[in-house]
């Protein structure tokens, strides 16, 4: 995808949850459909270290989850500004998944995914029984300013000004991403998660873009949690669980992990799924279940890789119809040859 294309996706991605805004009313469906975009992101992240690494992480409720108390204990502690403490969280996670991933992505296939997921669990623990500083198993409120980038809080955290905050986030992170992977770093993930030892023997050192991957993968999750924290004012060791990350991973292989929007898509499936279905079926996540084992075997690339070979299918017939008549005025613009009599007579 060109750059100018993905500068006019992202405006129009903009224009159109603008106009969601103005054409939902009711603040339960902004709230639901704001989480839906916060687990969006979520799911980006961690969509974006299985398509550009080749490997599953069942860890990353890590970083959603500590983005979160980062952000509480900060403001507990009145050590920072509620500004500077955002800027913290994401950095500062960023920077431990990267010095993290210079070691545990040189494990590879399943072993990295136990590997993440001991990680995972250690800080769940920690989390769950250190009662003085996270509230333990009770988890903590965020205490958060009156004001937040020079806009009041109270303004922050109407369902319609929180679903566009998160739905410019989302967008800012997917445009971000592209333009990021249409360049030289994508191209050198891409390499190495293909042939990592061809990638070494051309003079790639494959280690430090691995682990620079694992780490935009972390920082993009600790925005999810951050808006979390900032959506609901309140963070418990449950958003670290290892089953949270598998909910992550089941939005990405719902909506597909090859395109960008992918996970996005997954995310949002899944949260209206649950809305929907919750309704009808004490068991929803058993149906979701039958669905998910429906998409992996009719659609191993998803909703996203659906949807592109629906549009390619869509696509062929009207370009073939557009060829169409070029080809018969070509036809008709050849000159006949004459016949082998006509030729004989003329001599």
């Amino acid at each position: 995808m060109s750059i100018s294309r993905i500068f006019s996706f992202s405006g129009a991605a903009l224009a159109a949850g603008l106009a969601l805004t103005f054409m939902v009313s009711s603040g339960t469906v902004l709230s639901l459909l704001t989480q839906a975009t916060i687990y969006a992101i979520f799911a980006l992240g961690v969509g974006l270290l299985l398509r550009q690494n080749g490997m599953a992480s069942f860890g990353h409720a890590t970083y959603f989850g500590s983005a979160g108390y980062i952000v509480g204990i900060l403001l507990q502690l009145k050590a920072v500004p509620a500004e500077a403490a955002i800027v913290l969280a994401v950095l500062g996670i960023t920077g431990f998944a990267f010095l993290l991933g210079l070691v545990i992505v040189r494990v590879p296939g399943i072993a990295f995914g136990m590997l993440t997921l001991a990680v995972g669990q250690m800080f769940f623990l920690t989390a769950n029984r250190s009662r003085g500083l996270t509230g333990g198993a009770d988890g903590m409120n965020v205490e958060w300013p009156s004001t937040l980038f020079g806009f009041p809080m109270s303004a922050i955290v109407q369902p319609s000004h929180m679903f566009m905050l998160s739905w410019a986030v989302l967008i800012l992170c997917m445009g971000a991403l592209a333009l990021v992977l249409h360049g030289r770093f994508g191209a050198i993930t891409e390499a190495v998660r293909d042939n990592e030892e061809r990638a070494r023997f051309i003079g790639i050192r494959t280690l430090l873009p691995r682990a620079a991957l694992f780490a935009v993968s972390a920082g993009i999750t600790s925005v999810a949690g951050t808006l979390t924290a900032l959506n609901t004012g309140f963070v418990s060791p449950e958003s670290l669980h290892w089953s949270v990350s598998g909910v992550a991973l089941m939005m990405v292989i719902v909506g597909g992990y090859k395109a960008l929007w992918g996970p996005p898509l997954g995310a949002i499936v899944y949260f209206l799924a649950k809305d929907v279905l919750g309704d009808y079926a004490n068991h929803w996540m058993a149906i979701f279940g039958i669905a998910l084992i429906t998409v992996i075997m009719f659609s191993p690339t998803g909703l996203a890789g659906a949807l592109g070979r629906l549009f390619k299918g869509k696509r062929k017939p009207l370009a073939a119809a557009a060829q169409a008549p070029h080809a018969t005025q070509a036809v008709q613009a050849v000159p006949a040859k004459p016949s082998a009599p006509a030729a004989r007579t003329a001599h």
